[in-house]
Parts: C-alpha cells; sequence; structure tokens
C-alpha cells in the first residue's frame, strides 16, 4: 500500500476509533436501554471471576435473551475496539490490544462503581478483553486478505507492463 493511501486508512481509522469510542461511552455509561436511569442506592460488584457468568449461564432458561444479551454483549460490544484500534495506530500488537481492552474496560467499570451507574464486575472486564481479542483477530484476518490482494494487483500491473514492451 502506498504511503498516501496508508494515510487515509489510518486517519479513516482514527475517525472510526473516536466514533466507536463515543458510542460505546455512551452505551455503557448514560444509555436508558440498558438500565442506565439512575443512581443505585447501594454500591454493587463482583470480585470473583466467573461468578456472574456461571449464574447467568445456569439461570439462562429463566432469565431468556438478557443472558445471552449480557453474555454476548459485554464480548460483542468490544470487537470493533479490538479492530479499530491496531487499524488507527502503528503499533499493532494482540498484546497492546489485550492490555488497552483491558484499560478501558476497567476505567468503565471504575466509572460504573464510582457514580453507582452500573456494577464492577471483573467477568465483564473479562468478556471485554476476549471481544477486543476477537476483534483484533478479525482486524489481522482481514489485513492479511488486503495485503494479499494489493500484492495479487501489483504482480498483474508488472505483468501487463513487461507485456506492453
Amino acid at each position: 500500500m502506498k504511503a498516501k493511501k496508508r494515510k487515509r486508512f489510518r486517519i479513516l481509522g482514527k475517525i472510526l476509533f473516536v466514533l466507536y469510542i463515543g458510542f460505546l461511552l455512551y452505551f455503557l455509561i448514560f444509555s436508558d436501554w440498558y438500565g442506565r436511569t439512575g443512581e443505585m442506592r447501594e454500591y454493587h460488584y463482583n470480585l470473583v471471576l466467573f461468578q456472574e457468568i456461571n449464574r447467568f449461564w445456569y439461570h439462562r432458561d429463566r432469565l431468556g435473551w438478557i443472558a445471552y444479551a449480557n453474555l454476548f454483549g459485554n464480548v460483542l460490544i468490544f470487537v470493533p475496539f479490538g479492530f479499530f484500534m491496531p487499524m488507527a495506530s502503528r503499533y499493532r500488537s494482540l498484546f497492546l490490544t489485550l492490555f488497552y481492552s483491558f484499560g478501558l474496560s476497567f476505567l468503565v467499570e471504575a466509572f460504573q462503581f464510582v457514580s453507582r451507574v452500573g456494577s464492577f464486575d471483573v467477568d465483564d472486564l473479562l468478556l471485554n478483553m476476549i471481544g477486543g481479542v476477537l476483534g483484533y483477530i478479525i482486524f489481522v484476518i482481514c489485513n492479511t486478505i488486503r495485503r494479499w490482494h494489493d500484492a495479487n494487483r501489483e504482480r498483474k500491473r508488472a505483468g501487463a507492463r513487461k507485456g506492453k514492451r
């Protein structure tokens, strides 16, 4: 990919990343749909890994779609983060994506705890990190396909130029 095209690609990634972060913060902190309408009277938190995941999975028949929305929603909401972060950055690695997914998720969880809007849950941290890593894997696959496509296009152009001589 040429430098000018790469720069446009990175700018697009930064714009999409900023829009996604705005959506994420609104959805996780202020969204009425997700039950963020008011302050809770007492703190709620979970510091035991897999406690809430097991509870939602065990009671999924009674809870219905809410159990799936919690479990898969926490993963899916961070998939775009894992995809757009390496797209917007020069530094691309699985470790950085995992680190930043944890960092952003921790900030959101801590804000929910302190503001009493939502609850602090270590299971959400785990599920959010899994979503970030899945997004990164999707980015790597898409980037590999794009590079393969660009290389094939260049080979065809080189072959066409060679044939004109």
